[in-house]
């Protein structure tokens, strides 16, 4: 339905403007830029981060996490990343399952306890599985055709003669109206991927509440710690798993409030009321040692780490 909404109101743009040829030559124009985009969506983000690529040699404990997680998801194994910065967050990117990357910044690796990356991870899988990359490139095409069909109004007629209407009307909705309209649908979009990662993540890991408290923990340290790669392209936030420095009202994300009251709920609905007990995967170690120091030789078992959540969810 809404991205019925962002096809009919590029129509709707390109009436108004008319059959000038500029509303044909901004669809293909913006129409190619994000078919460059979608096939190398996931190069360009990671090279955005700086993230480096980690296998099961150089971070056993976070590369083992999200093999297991996949494994359970039913879905290919992605290529996992680690990214060198202090704010807490995480990002899926990849045109396809087949060609799927995870990435989390060193920040949320060593704020959280092994089942709280273990649902931050879920969830990013959540978006590869759902193909929300695929989604949003769609809308992200119908955007950017209606932005550049804005731009191209300044500099036609800015209104068709054979309709009637006036050159201030045209360029009033070509230059405000739509693209804000746009960006509110877009806005919706995202938000409904949101929520879907969160519902697919839940699943995948059988721990909503884990999930929840690992968003109740970054999502004020990700508004506090800068984040350099989101001030430099703020298109970038809406990425990660919690927003970075945007009011509610023009955030790509529900409220944190909301997803998590929406995650109790599913925790109910798999009947833990009293919390799940956490996943079982291999080796409890240090998630902080294993994924950013390299490997050290074996030792003895280490003692389970407790979560955050205790066994009755507290």
């Amino acid at each position: 339905m809404l991205l019925s909404a962002l096809t009919a109101l590029f129509m709707a743009l390109g009436y108004t403007l008319g059959g000038s040829g500029g509303a044909v030559i901004a669809l293909l124009v913006a129409a190619g830029m994000n078919l460059f985009t979608f096939w190398n969506a996931d190069k360009i983000v990671l090279s955005m981060h700086n993230a480096r690529e980690v296998d099961a040699q150089s971070a056993p404990e976070f590369h083992g996490l999200v093999q297991a997680l996949s494994q359970r998801a039913g879905l290919p194994m992605p290529r996992v990343y680690v990214i060198d910065q202090d704010a807490p967050n995480a990002f899926a990117t990849g045109r396809n399952p087949e060609n799927a990357a995870v990435a989390a910044t060193t920040g949320l690796l060593n704020m959280l306890t092994r089942d709280e990356v273990a649902g931050v991870m879920a969830h990013e899988l959540g978006h590869v599985k759902n193909r929300d990359t695929l989604i949003m490139t769609m809308v992200a095409t119908i955007a950017g055709a209606i932005s550049m069909l804005a731009n191209f109004g300044l500099f036609f007629r800015g209104g068709n003669e054979e309709n009637g209407h006036s050159n201030m009307i045209a360029t009033l909705l070509a230059v405000i109206v739509a693209p804000f309209a746009a960006m509110i649908v877009q806005m919706a979009i995202s938000r409904t991927r949101e929520y879907g990662a969160d519902q697919a993540g839940a699943e995948i890991s059988g721990n909503p509440r884990a999930l929840a408290s690992a968003l109740a923990k970054i999502s004020g340290r990700a508004e506090l710690i800068p984040n350099p790669v989101a001030e430099r392209n703020p298109a970038a936030a809406q990425l990660y798993i919690v927003p970075v420095h945007v009011s509610e009202l023009f955030s790509t994300h529900p409220a944190t409030e909301k997803r998590i009251a929406a995650l109790e709920e599913i925790a109910q609905d798999m009947g833990q009321m009293d919390g799940p007990p956490p996943m079982t995967m291999p080796a409890q170690t240090s998630m902080r040692a294993s994924a950013l120091s390299p490997v050290v030789p074996p030792v003895a078992a280490p003692k389970p780490r407790r979560s955050a959540l205790d066994p009755h969810g507290r």
